[in-house]
């Protein structure tokens, strides 16, 4: 396992390693907590003389990325190396069916991606339950509001950027982490709005439940790249709101 050079994971390097707590458990450990027998990163020499402090591996960690991103066979003949973090999020992707451009940033596929499987849920409620999201959201007029109504209120609030979509990112990536892999965050902290994190963790749920029907089809490598994933785009919006916030402290 080598780290393939990556732009778009290069970031990994300037979190806290605390941080990294919830990817490396994806990465090293089953849903039902037991460790992978497929994962490379726990014998790494940087991983036994450093762990816990992840962030004197983390090229490593996201070596692992790369390479469960990729064929095994050819990444054997890449030297060990896997693929760029893009072409395993576009594969990700693919694979749930979401629409996304291939000439988009990163950080566009990921919203795409985590739009797909909240606007699948949003299907999923009822009237009274899109009602109650709808208020916990801070929507004024909820009468008649539809699964369409609220898709448009949280597309919104992504393009918006910021504190708003580092917390709906947060509070999505929970209810989806809790359906895949039996716990949500530990970043999470009181940012969370509890009411609407209740209100999606079911249908995110049902969502994810038929998807992972699907993947034991499709092969096992995917259990650990979708999290991983999803892992990636909740600390990407972390790491661009707090850069957002020290740049708004320095102009102060």
């Amino acid at each position: 396992m080598a780290y393939r050079s990556d732009a778009d994971l290069e970031f990994l390097g300037q979190l806290q390693s605390e941080d990294l707590n919830d990817l490396v458990y994806c990465l090293t450990h089953d849903k039902d907590g037991s460790p992978r027998f497929t994962e490379e990163l726990t014998m790494h020499e940087r991983y036994k003389n450093f762990s816990p402090d992840h962030h004197q591996y983390w090229e490593q960690i996201a070596a692992e990325v790369q390479c469960f991103g990729a064929n095994t066979f050819a990444t054997m003949f890449r030297g060990g190396k896997g693929v760029q973090y893009k072409e395993v999020l576009m594969d990700v992707c693919d694979k749930m069916k979401v629409n996304y451009s291939k000439t988009a940033s990163v950080e566009k596929i990921e919203s795409n991606l985590l739009m797909k499987i909240l606007t699948d849920a949003l299907e999923k409620m009822t009237p009274e339950e899109l009602r109650e999201l709808a208020q916990s959201t801070g929507v004024k007029n909820t009468n008649g509001v539809t699964a369409e109504t609220m898709v448009g209120v949280f597309q919104t609030v992504f393009r918006m950027g910021g504190f708003r979509s580092y917390q709906l990112t947060t509070i999505i990536v929970n209810a989806i982490l809790k359906a895949l892999i039996g716990r949500g965050l530990s970043f999470g902290g009181n940012i969370l709005l509890s009411k609407t994190m209740a209100l999606l963790t079911g249908p995110i749920g049902w969502v994810i439940t038929g998807l992972w029907t699907a993947i034991d089809v499709a092969g096992a490598a995917y259990r650990v790249t979708i999290p991983a994933v999803i892992q990636v785009a909740a600390l990407r919006q972390k790491h661009l709101y707090q850069h957002l916030a020290q740049e708004v402290s320095f102009d102060n």
